[in-house]
């Protein structure tokens, strides 16, 4: 019998940290170095999110929230590759 291949692509997602500003039902206006969005919170319904917090954003919905320590840190890591590139 003959095995089927099946050629795969390999990809990654990236998620933003960014600060929740305000918050209006399952949306929120977030914040990460300047640049403001509005996020949805759908997929975060039973976590307790409020302004101030840290959430990570990928294509506009709110997946995690994180501490700010962990936020710094993402980014910290985004600056060096993108200094490591330049």
């Amino acid at each position: 019998m003959a095995q089927a291949s099946a050629t795969y692509a390999l990809g990654m997602c990236l998620a933003v940290p960014m600060q929740v500003e305000s918050i209006d039902g399952f949306t929120c206006r977030c914040e990460a170095r300047g640049i403001h969005r509005d996020v949805s919170l759908f997929l975060l319904q039973g976590e307790d999110i409020a302004p101030g917090d840290h959430v990570l954003v990928h294509v506009g919905y709110a997946i995690q929230k994180v501490s700010a320590e962990e936020a710094a840190d993402s980014w910290e890591l985004f600056d060096e590759v993108l200094e490591a590139d330049a």
